[in-house]
């Protein structure tokens, strides 16, 4: 049998992909995935224009659906992947998921939580950042521009 083992790399691309569906849909493009046992368990991208709900960021989105295809509210042993720096709210949510790990790839200067408590995520929790870091931020930075344009 062969077992192949993803990158992180090759994640955080597919956490792209879910910020490009974002963009197409006129919403700031943020993708998440979860992944447990080197398999995605939860695809997400920000709808909180789509779904007028301003808690509707990718993380939340990928939270819910990674808790319920595990049947538990838990995410110990998963790891997500997200195109920006979690807010605080999503922090929150983190840290109650007990997610194992976070690996983001842009910072946000403005909204991200570690402007606010760069401690906010479970003690258990490992966070890495940088990984595409500087695609991830032209995708935000282009959308931006072409907003205000």
């Amino acid at each position: 049998m062969v077992f192949t083992v993803f990158s992180d790399e090759h994640f955080m691309n597919e956490a792209i992909k879910e910020a490009h569906k974002a963009a197409e849909l006129g919403e700031v493009p943020v993708g998440a995935i979860i992944v447990a046992d080197n398999q995605i368990i939860a695809r997400a991208h920000n709808l909180t224009e789509s779904l007028n709900d301003v808690t509707a960021h990718a993380e939340m989105q990928a939270i819910t659906a990674a808790s319920n295809f595990l049947g538990g509210k838990y995410l110990t042993n998963c790891v997500l992947y997200v195109t920006l720096e979690p807010c605080l709210m999503c922090a929150g949510a983190l840290y109650w998921s007990q997610i194992s790990k976070i690996i983001y790839a842009a910072d946000d200067e403005k909204n991200g939580y570690s402007k606010y408590n760069k401690n906010a995520f479970h003690p258990k929790t490992t966070v890495e950042k940088g990984i595409k870091a500087a695609e991830c931020s032209k995708i935000i930075t282009e959308f931006f521009q072409k907003r205000r344009n």
